[in-house]
């Protein structure tokens, strides 16, 4: 299997699964609506687009380096270990994970596993497999593509934010105060 193989395999398998696992989530009480929730979503279904554009054909100003074959592996391992970070926070948070911004009958603040090491791990794990996606592509589009989806993320996660100090208060300020919400082991 060659570098771009495994990523594409990597990428749909973790699609897959994740939109599979969508099924065993609790009912949501409170939603942040479709007003709040459309500008990120539209960051990302713009950078999603671009960022899945084939590297491959592409030379010149679209492609502006080609990975050498460890490089690339090690985007591959990147990506599958960001992709697997993503994973372990779903299954943490278990039936109080949704793909919109809700809040769910038993919503509470998550603090361990890893969600001790940074407040969005599932964004943190994505944001891992994003650069390194780009990394191994090279291309206008996939720097483009991670650049928006980098910008959606970070837009979904402050209206997470804001919408969790509304429903969790004193709680969530702790948490917001001892964790950070990205990068793990930065101040928070």
């Amino acid at each position: 299997m060659r570098p771009g193989a495994a990523i594409v395999f990597l990428w749909l398998a973790w699609a897959v699964s994740w939109a599979a696992a969508a099924l065993w989530a609790d009912r949501a009480e409170k939603r942040a609506g479709f007003e709040a929730e459309a500008p990120y979503r539209i960051v990302l279904m713009l950078g999603t687009a671009l960022f899945f554009i084939p590297a491959h054909g592409y030379v010149g100003r679209l492609r502006f380096w080609i990975p050498g074959l460890t490089t690339a592996w090690t985007c591959v391992a990147l990506i599958a270990v960001g992709l697997v970070f993503s994973w372990w926070a779903r299954l943490h948070l278990g039936r109080l994970w949704s793909g919109t911004v809700t809040a769910k009958a038993t919503h509470r603040v998550v603090d361990s596993g890893p969600y001790g090491l940074v407040r969005h791990p599932i964004y943190t794990g994505l944001l891992l497999a994003i650069l390194a996606t780009m990394a191994a592509k090279g291309t206008l589009w996939g720097i483009a593509g991670a650049l928006l989806l980098t910008i959606g993320i970070y837009m979904k996660a402050r209206l997470e934010e804001r919408f969790l100090r509304n429903e969790l208060g004193p709680a969530y300020d702790d948490y917001a105060r001892r964790v950070p919400m990205l990068v793990p082991f930065l101040p928070a």
